[in-house]
């Protein structure tokens, strides 16, 4: 009967050993992620996208919140043309499973956009990030959705 309660004792200690590692790394993990949205963030706050070029996926889309549908190239070049006189990120939230994140938030920006436009924008924003096999961080994946007050 002893023998039975410590190997439930041993489990129960490799159980939440097992828990609190696999919570530690979420816990890096949504640092590390949160770390590359406040990069991105940077590379809009000084105008220079070819900042977030290595955090995004070969793969990578993007769902603007038109509608419009995007892959890596163009959306570079869109965030080339547009020019920001001020951006900033409310909210941030980022919630890391395994090699995966999906990081959440309020953007709001002024300036002009690809067409030389005035910019006005307030948006929700979720961006999915991936894990890569050297243990780098992209992000395959971002969707914009206006925010009508």
């Amino acid at each position: 009967m002893k023998r039975t309660w410590m190997w439930c004792l041993v489990g129960l200690f490799l159980l939440g050993n097992a828990a609190w590692s696999q919570d530690k790394m979420g816990g890096d993990s949504e640092k590390a992620v949160a770390a590359l949205e406040q990069q991105w963030l940077q590379s809009q706050k000084t105008n220079k996208p070819d900042m977030i070029a290595p955090l995004l996926s070969d793969k990578f889309i993007n769902t603007a919140s038109d509608g419009k549908v995007s892959g890596k190239a163009e959306s570079l070049a869109s965030a080339k043309a547009t020019k920001y006189d001020s951006v900033d990120y409310d909210d941030l939230k980022v919630t890391a499973v395994g090699g995966t994140a999906v990081a959440t938030g309020d953007f709001k920006a002024k300036g002009t956009d690809p067409s030389g436009k005035p910019l006005d924008v307030h948006e929700r924003f979720t961006d999915t990030w991936v894990k890569g096999p050297k243990g780098q961080w992209q992000c395959i994946a971002s969707h914009q959705s206006p925010v009508k007050m």
